[in-house]
C-alpha cells in the first residue's frame, strides 16, 4: 500500500464519524398510515417493523413509524412529542437487542400500552465487543440486525400478530391470516436467496456489521469495513488496511456500502483492490417507492454481482 492510500484512508477514518452526525441531526418525526378507520394505534421504532405490523393490521391498526424515513436509526433519540404520542398508542412495537437504545425509558410511558420486543424468542449472535467481561451477557450484547434475516423476520411477525391478538382477540383471524400471508412471502424470499447463492462465493464486505444473521443463514462470510454494529463508529486505519488485505486475500472485486454513509471509504478501498462499489442495504431506512421486499432484492442482485461472477 502506498503512502498516499494510506493518507486517503486516514481522512477518511476521520470524516466518516463527522459526515454520519451530520446524518443523523433531525427534528423529524411520525409518519403514520391509517384508513380512518383504524380500531387500534400502533408505533413503531424503524422502518421493518413499520411494513410488518401495517401488513399485519392492515386496515384495524393505525401504524405510525417513530423514526422517519431517511433518518438513520442508531443514535435517534425521542422528543417530548414521540413521548406523547406514545403515551396515547395501544401497542408499541420495538425490535429489541439494544438497538433502540431509549427503549427502557418507555416503560413508564403509559402502564396500559403493550410493548412488543420482537426479537422474543429469537436466538442471538452476540457481539464480543459489547460484553461488559468474559462472564457477562444479557440481549444487549447482541446482534440486533435480526430482520435482515427473512427467516428471523418471520418470527419478528409472529411477534407483531400476538401482541395484536392479546389487544384485539375479536379480531384473531384477521391478523392471523394476514400475518400468514407475510409469512409466507417471506418463505419465499428466504427460498430464492439460498437458492441462488448457494454455488456463489462466500467472502464479502459490508459497511458495518449489519449482515451476520444473514450471512450465517446462507452459508457467507461477512467482512466489515466498520467493525461494530453501529455504522456511526468510524474504521481506524489499522482496520481499513487489514480490510484490504483481507479483499486481496479472497479476490474480492465489489466493496459495499450504505445509502446513509458516506461512501469514500468505501470507495478508497476499491480503488486500491481495482474494485466496484455497491449498495447492501441494512434497511433501516427506506424512501417512498420501495419497500422490504424490494431491498431485500436489490440486496441479493448485488451480492449475485459480487459473489457469483
Amino acid at each position: 500500500m502506498d503512502n498516499q492510500t494510506k493518507a486517503a484512508i486516514l481522512a477518511i477514518a476521520v470524516i466518516i464519524p463527522i459526515s454520519s452526525a451530520y446524518v443523523w441531526n433531525s427534528d423529524q418525526s411520525f409518519v403514520s398510515a391509517s384508513s380512518g378507520t383504524a380500531e387500534l394505534s400502533a408505533i413503531v421504532s424503524f422502518y421493518p417493523l413499520y411494513e410488518f405490523t401495517k401488513q399485519v393490521g392492515q386496515d384495524k391498526v393505525s401504524v405510525s413509524l417513530l423514526i422517519p424515513p431517511g433518518i438513520e436509526p442508531h443514535d435517534w433519540e425521542p422528543t417530548v412529542n414521540d413521548l406523547q404520542k406514545m403515551h396515547e398508542a395501544d401497542l408499541i412495537v420495538i425490535n429489541g437487542i439494544g438497538f433502540e437504545n431509549w427503549a427502557d425509558d418507555i416503560d413508564t410511558v403509559n402502564s396500559d400500552v403493550v410493548i412488543v420486543d420482537t426479537s422474543k424468542g429469537i436466538s442471538l449472535i452476540i457481539d464480543d465487543a459489547l460484553r461488559k467481561d468474559t462472564n457477562h451477557f444479557d440481549r444487549s450484547t447482541g446482534d440486533p440486525h435480526i430482520w435482515l434475516n427473512p427467516v428471523k423476520a418471520k418470527t419478528q411477525v409472529q411477534n407483531i400478530v400476538d401482541a395484536l391478538i392479546s389487544i384485539d382477540p375479536e379480531n384473531e383471524k384477521f391478523y392471523r391470516q394476514n400475518a400468514q400471508s407475510y409469512q409466507d412471502k417471506l418463505d419465499a424470499l428466504d427460498s430464492k436467496i439460498r437458492t441462488e447463492l448457494s454455488s456463489c462465493n462466500k467472502d464479502f464486505i459490508a459497511f458495518h456489521n449489519a449482515f451476520s444473521y444473514f450471512a450465517v443463514e446462507y452459508g457467507l462470510n461477512q467482512h466489515s469495513i466498520v467493525n461494530s454494529n453501529e455504522p456511526n463508529i468510524g474504521p481506524t486505519l489499522k482496520t481499513l488496511e487489514t480490510v484490504i488485505n483481507l479483499a486481496q486475500t479472497f479476490d474480492i472485486d465489489v466493496v459495499f456500502t450504505e445509502e446513509t454513509v458516506d461512501t469514500r471509504t468505501s470507495q478508497v478501498i476499491a480503488n486500491e483492490i481495482g474494485a466496484r462499489v455497491l449498495v447492501l442495504s441494512p434497511i433501516e431506512t427506506i424512501s417512498d417507492d420501495s419497500d422490504y421486499f424490494l431491498k431485500m432484492e436489490n440486496n441479493l442482485s448485488n451480492l449475485k454481482e459480487a459473489l457469483c461472477n
